[in-house]
């Protein structure tokens, strides 16, 4: 899509904040910075590194400091803030627009003369370009003026200490970090001048506010009265950063066969397909793929990844890279378990999740149906037997079956669901006990196991008769039939009818236990006290622990974090589920794409082009937490998707 924002949308500084902008390399560095190309974020910044891949990555381009002269008249196109008391930079005043086109593009009007400023970011290294065009229609003489600042401090730590840059043959050495520059244009080193860029987003959140960075060159072109002009500059961790518009270039191409791969008819489902690339990595410690859960602050986790990687993979026709990640995974299983956390240097992965090995079954299963590799399946098949195995005796965070066939999961300070905040020896939404969406999950990978096990010589009874134990337990001691919904866990605590979103899951899996009348009434519960067109609330307004408000220090923030906060991923669960209970029928495949026409104003708002992690739970719009989320844009593909196929089969009319 192309999304265009004017002198309206940023009038005020707060304004041309408000939105950002994001490209990434595949190995999980990036650029980004907001619609007024300033830094609100530590974790932002034009060269975020990956040392190695997907997590370890660095902030070496922080921002740039743009000076234009015209005629002795000075004027900055850079906006930034600081907290050391200097005056701010404020080229916002002069931007005539900001828009996203297969990459961010921003265009400044200055006293005659114009400049286009577009930034690209490599694939597969880590470079990144800002190149500008200047048409000078003034009677002087113009010339543009570019300082690199540079924070040379892993992602997220601001720098607190100066340090002693060294300067040669066009490469900068610090904290140990090494940055190559080149360009078309005069480049001068300079000694060290040092400033103090404020970050009010993290300002709001507790975070760091803000942190030293260091220009210790600059980049000048003049252009005559009368004529136009290029500059560039291209930053890489390895000499020889290539041509900015040779990378403007690859990167147009690239976004323009993500948005074509899976032949989208919907523009939204285009942008998220565009999206969606962005999370998907590389591991160098596993020398596979992988999915980043979220930028700016995640990195890869088993969870998210199992919930991103049927949209973002699947939907799109990325079967080579789902199959690696899948690898990935199933090749780490230890006790029945898949790490929730992979391995960084001589670290050990961690495997506090629940629910990650189910979802990986039914991740497998999903890459089968759409591409009949059975003997895919048939090396999964050992690891997948384990999993069942280890379940039913029991492995670690107290994960086990139950005389009942149900699962339990979780003890002590152990949150192994996605509601998994611990703060300060406090568990917010605690849900030890046997989770709702837990049990549909594990319904779910018995019955798949009872499906695929014909391709790997087995009968798989034992399967059919364990998950039919499992329905029988579930529709007993899950359903409230006064309330007409599910339980949320069994634990016998308060906490165990709480109306929360993950029954949704109940109901969307590809196997599920209710009759459809129950089916329904989930459907239709979730609807009327979670749905918001931007997510589904995490707990039901009238619940005395609901939270209206995202906001504060991180321990205000994880008290809210499950307590009403508002999801966009569950609402992927939401549309599929009301699709399977209205029996896919034209008139609800037309309610949906009603419902979904909020999107492009998502959209818009936040990281633009991507969807976030969250909103506030009492009056969600104002995106929160990572900007760019995986299993939001992952989710609400699969929905773009299954309309498609409706509407493909002649059902939308």
């Amino acid at each position: 899509m192309r999304f265009v924002f004017g002198k309206q949308d940023m009038t005020t500084l707060e304004q041309a904040q408000e939105r950002c902008w994001l490209l990434a390399n595949g190995l999980g560095g990036y650029m980004s910075a907001s619609a007024a190309f300033s830094v609100t974020r530590c974790d932002q910044g034009l060269l975020v590194a990956a040392e190695a891949a997907p997590n370890q990555r660095v902030n070496l381009v922080h921002r740039l400091s743009e000076e234009l002269t015209v005629g002795g008249k000075r004027e900055f196109l850079s906006t930034q803030t600081f907290a050391d008391g200097r005056e701010p930079e404020e080229g916002y005043r002069n931007l005539s627009s900001f828009l996203w086109d297969r990459g961010p593009v921003w265009l400044y009007h200055v006293d005659g003369v114009q400049i286009r400023r577009r930034c690209a970011m490599a694939c597969g290294s880590n470079r990144a370009a800002v190149v500008y065009e200047i048409e000078n229609r003034s009677a002087a003489p113009c010339a543009l003026r570019v300082r690199p600042f540079c924070l040379f401090a892993p992602k997220g730590q601001a720098l607190v200490e100066k340090c002693a840059p060294h300067w040669e043959n066009n490469a900068l050495t610090a904290g140990g970090y090494t940055l190559y520059i080149s360009t078309d244009g005069a480049l001068t080193p300079v000694p060290p001048v040092w400033e103090t860029p404020a970050y009010p987003d993290d300002a709001r959140d507790g975070r760091t506010a803000e942190s030293l960075a260091a220009a210790c060159c600059e980049i000048e072109t003049v252009v005559p009265a009368g004529e136009a002009g290029t500059l560039e500059a291209v930053f890489s961790t390895e000499p020889g950063g290539g041509s900015g518009d040779a990378l403007l270039a690859a990167q147009r191409d690239r976004m323009e066969s993500l948005a074509a791969r899976r032949s989208f008819r919907d523009p939204a489902a285009r942008q998220l397909a565009q999206s969606a690339d962005a999370f998907i990595t590389r591991r160098d410690s596993t020398n596979g793929m992988t999915i980043v859960a979220g930028y700016p602050f995640f990195g890869d986790w088993g969870r998210d990844t199992m919930i991103a990687l049927p949209g973002c993979l699947l939907s799109t026709g990325r079967f080579e890279e789902a199959k690696s990640v899948l690898r990935t995974f199933l090749a780490y299983e230890r006790d029945g378990l898949v790490p929730n956390l992979f391995p960084e240097g001589q670290e050990e992965p961690r495997y506090n999740t629940a629910d990650a090995a189910l979802l990986l079954i039914n991740c497998v299963w999903l890459y089968y149906r759409k591409t009949g590799d059975a003997a895919f399946v048939r090396g999964a098949w050992p690891v997948m037997a384990r999993i069942i195995r280890a379940y039913l005796r029991g492995t670690r965070h107290a994960i086990g079956a139950d005389a009942d066939g149900l699962v339990h999961a979780g003890e002590g300070l152990d949150q192994v669901t996605w509601m998994d905040v611990c703060i300060n020896g406090v568990l917010p939404t605690p849900r030890h006990g046997k989770p709702v969406e837990l049990n549909a999950y594990w319904y779910n990978a018995l019955r798949i196991m009872g499906e695929l096990a014909p391709l790997a010589g087995e009968a798989g009874r034992e399967y059919a008769a364990l998950a039919e134990r499992v329905r029988e337990s579930f529709n007993r001691k899950f359903w409230l039939e006064e309330e007409g919904y599910l339980r949320d866990v069994l634990s016998g605590s308060a906490a165990d009818t709480q109306m929360r979103c993950n029954q949704i899951w109940a109901v969307s899996m590809p196997f599920t236990m209710l009759s459809p009348r129950r089916e329904r009434q989930v459907v239709d519960a979730v609807y009327r006290r979670l749905y918001t067109p931007c997510g589904l609330r995490t707990l039901a307004p009238d619940d005395r622990e609901f939270h209206p408000v995202y906001a504060g220090p991180q321990p205000a923030r994880d008290m809210a974090y499950h307590q009403g906060t508002v999801w966009p991923f569950p609402l992927g669960a939401y549309y599929l589920a009301y699709l399977k209970t209205r029996g896919d029928a034209p008139e609800a495949a037309r309610a949906v794409r009603e419902q979904l026409e909020p999107m492009e104003a998502m959209l818009r708002e936040g990281c633009v082009g991507f969807l976030p992690e969250i909103y506030d739970g009492g009056n969600p719009g104002a995106s929160k937490g990572c900007f760019a989320q995986a299993w939001s844009v992952g989710e609400l593909l699969r929905v773009y998707e299954k309309l498609e196929e409706i509407e493909a089969d002649g059902h939308a009319g």
